[in-house]
C-alpha cells in the first residue's frame, strides 16, 4: 500500500498522516478529534478489560459517543466517525470481543481499530479481524508489532495496516528488537516479497516527534507514522501534570530513559506478558535498580519512602528516546500541522541535494 491509499481509507487526511498513539490514560476525545481535524489521525487510548460489567467498555462507549459531537452536527449518524480506538490484547476477556466489544464498535463506527500486545499463548486477533470485517462499514484495523515475525503475523490475520514500532518508543513494546532504520525496511521488503497481492499498509513508530523523524521513515518506506511522547503534552492530553512538566524538562532520552521489564515489575502490573516490556523516564527507585538493588529492595523503598501519588510520579512516566526533543507543550491540532510542515520542509531540503 502507497501512502496515497492508505490516506484514502481516511478522506479527511493529508500527507504526510501523522497519528497520535493510543495512549492509555491520556489520548482523550478531544485530543484525538483534533488530530483529526487537523488532517490526521486520532486515536482513543486503549482499552482492555472487556468483561460484561468493566468500566473500560462504558467508557468507550461514552468516549466515542463524545467524540462524534465534538466532530461537528455535519456528521451523519450513519457515516464513521473520523478516529480510531485501541485494545491491549493480552487480557483474557478479549475472547469475549465479538460478543461486548463489537456491539460498541458497530454502534459509533470508528474508522480505525488498533490492536496490540496479544499475550504469547493467547492468539486473539484472528477472530477479532474477523468480527470487525464482518462489519458495514468495516474500520480499518491496525496492528502494532515489533518485529518481522509478527507483522507477518498480522497481515495473515488480516490486518490492513502493520505498525512496526521501534525500540526508541516510550511506554509498552516488544522486549526484544530494533530500531526503525531496521526494522521499517525489513518489514517494507517482507511485504513486497511474501505478499504481493496485498494492499497492506505499513506505519513507523518509535522515537518519531518532529518532521525530520517522519521524513526520515517515509524515506525507510513508511506510509505515515505514529508519534506519542510528543503528543503527552497536548493540551487536550490527560497525561498528569508531572509528567508533562517531566517530558519537557527531560534531555538525552537514550540515557534519561529505561526500557525495561522493571518498569511494570515495581508496580507489579500483570497486564503485559512476557514479550513485552516499557520505557519511562528514569527516577530515584530506577536509579537504585541501576546500582544493583534488587526488585524486592526497590519495591520495598517504594512503599515505605514514598506516597502512593509519589511513587506513581517517579516511576510512571512513559516517554520514549526521542523525549530530548520534545520542548513545548501545544493544541493536538498544531502539532500535527506543525510536524507536517517540518516534514515537507525537510523533504524539500533533501531533495535540493539531488
Amino acid at each position: 500500500m502507497t501512502s496515497s491509499k492508505l490516506l484514502s481509507r481516511f478522506q479527511w487526511a493529508k500527507s504526510p498522516l501523522i497519528i497520535n498513539a493510543p495512549m492509555a490514560g491520556s489520548a482523550t476525545p478531544r485530543l484525538a478529534t483534533e488530530v483529526s481535524k487537523a488532517g490526521g489521525l486520532g486515536l482513543l487510548g486503549s482499552i482492555w478489560d472487556l468483561g460484561a460489567d468493566a468500566s473500560q467498555l462504558s467508557k468507550l462507549d461514552a468516549d466515542l459517543g463524545e467524540a462524534r459531537t465534538l466532530l461537528g452536527d455535519d456528521l451523519p449518524a450513519s457515516s464513521q466517525i473520523q478516529i480510531g480506538a485501541g485494545f491491549i490484547t493480552g487480557h483474557p476477556s478479549m475472547a469475549t470481543f465479538a460478543d461486548t466489544a463489537l456491539p460498541v464498535v458497530a454502534k459509533h463506527r470508528p474508522a480505525a481499530i488498533w490492536l496490540f500486545a496479544p499475550d504469547g499463548d493467547l492468539k486473539p486477533h484472528p477472530a477479532i479481524i474477523k468480527a470487525l470485517k464482518s462489519l458495514d462499514p468495516a474500520p480499518t484495523v491496525f496492528v502494532q508489532v515489533g518485529n518481522v515475525a509478527a507483522a507477518r503475523e498480522a497481515v495473515n490475520d488480516g490486518a490492513d495496516v502493520v505498525v512496526a514500532q521501534g525500540v526508541d518508543a516510550g511506554g509498552h513494546q516488544f522486549r526484544q528488537g530494533t530500531g526503525i532504520v531496521a526494522l521499517v525496511p525489513e518489514v517494507r521488503n517482507m511485504l513486497e516479497d511474501e505478499f504481493p497481492g496485498k494492499d497492506v499498509g505499513l506505519v513507523a513508530a518509535g522515537g518519531i516527534v518532529d518532521g525530520r523523524g517522519v521524513a526520515a521513515a517515509l524515506a525507510l518506506g513508511a506510509d505515515a507514522v505514529v508519534m506519542g511522547t510528543r503528543f503527552t503534552v497536548a493540551f487536550e492530553s490527560t497525561y498528569s501534570e508531572h509528567g508533562k512538566e517531566t517530558v519537557l524538562k527531560t534531555v538525552d532520552g537514550g540515557v534519561s530513559t529505561l526500557k525495561s521489564p522493571f518498569n511494570d515489575q515495581i508496580n507489579k502490573i500483570d497486564l503485559w506478558g512476557p514479550l513485552y516490556d516499557g520505557r519511562a523516564v528514569i527516577g530515584p527507585i530506577h536509579e537504585k535498580f541501576l546500582a544493583g538493588a534488587s526488585l524486592e529492595e526497590c519495591q520495598k523503598s517504594l512503599k515505605e519512602d514514598y506516597s502512593e501519588e509519589e511513587g506513581r510520579k517517579i516511576t510512571r512516566t512513559w516517554a520514549g528516546a526521542g523525549v530530548g526533543l520534545v520542548k513545548k507543550a501545544q493544541a493536538a491540532g498544531d502539532i500535527v500541522r506543525e510536524v507536517q510542515k517540518e516534514t515537507m520542509a525537510t523533504i524539500q531540503r533533501l531533495a535540493g541535494l539531488a
